[in-house]
């Protein structure tokens, strides 16, 4: 079971740095991609459906580590708290900016809430970057790799911001598209990059460690693996209905 349980951990894992890592990653262009209000709701148009399925996995993944690895949860707080408290702050930054900028038409509201959206999807991409580095470095992560670990979140963050623009080539239309054409790299190519580092961290952390005594390792990953196919028809369902080039502003 817990080879169940780190093989569940992976696919959350690895499909929470794909789906809302592009979200992320067009959110840290925001101002290169658009560059006037019409255009920068357009390109926040280009994940709107999605952010928050996206998001799902972040909640299931924390759940599986709850239930299945509550050593790991333990150990990571412990030695990498600063990292989770401005990952936890970005997102809510990120996300208030999102939710608030369609509710009044004034032009300084509306930049205010994109300075938010592009300042939290930065904190995302460099607590990700810097928590992924870290535990790269130092295994189960502690104080002692932070430092490295954060120099090596630096090319990480970058890497959110490559898949960004690889998703907005996918979503966007006319200048828009133009702009994301300029930046390298591919989204097919990013998202194979992003999870190989989701499968490096992974294999520096010590599961056998901090695996749950008793019926709650079994019961996570089988409870996990059996609602996996709902969760990956459900995101099929949305990626189908709201799927193709946007060139006019949504509701956000």
């Amino acid at each position: 079971m817990e080879m169940l349980a780190v093989a569940m951990m992976a696919v959350f894992t690895a499909g929470y740095l794909v789906l809302a890592g592009a979200d992320i990653g067009v959110g840290m262009l925001l101002p290169v991609l658009g560059r006037g209000q019409r255009e920068r709701r357009v390109v926040i148009a280009s994940f709107a459906p999605f952010f928050l399925a996206h998001e799902v996995w972040l909640v299931a993944l924390a759940g599986i580590t709850a239930g299945a690895f509550p050593g790991l949860e333990h150990r990571l707080l412990e030695g990498l708290f600063p990292l989770f408290a401005v990952l936890l702050v970005a997102w809510v930054v990120r996300d208030m900016g999102l939710w608030l900028r369609g509710r009044l038409e004034a032009a300084a509201w509306r930049g205010g809430c994109d300075v938010a959206v592009v300042a939290g999807s930065w904190g995302l991409a460099l607590a990700w970057g810097s928590l992924l580095g870290t535990i790269v470095v130092a295994g189960g992560g502690s104080e002692s790799g932070l430092n490295a670990g954060s120099v090596l979140g630096l090319p990480l963050a970058a890497l959110f911001a490559v898949h960004g623009a690889g998703f907005a080539r996918l979503r966007s239309a006319g200048a828009v598209l133009e702009r994301a054409r300029r930046v390298p790299g591919r989204f097919e190519v990013s998202a194979v990059a992003l999870v190989a580092v989701a499968l490096v961290a992974g294999w520096r952390l010590p599961w056998s460690q901090v695996a749950s005594s008793g019926t709650g390792l079994a019961a996570t990953a089988v409870m996990t693996a059996v609602l996996l196919p709902l969760l990956l028809a459900a995101q099929a369902l949305v990626w189908r209905t709201f799927w193709g080039r946007v060139d006019s502003p949504s509701y956000l």
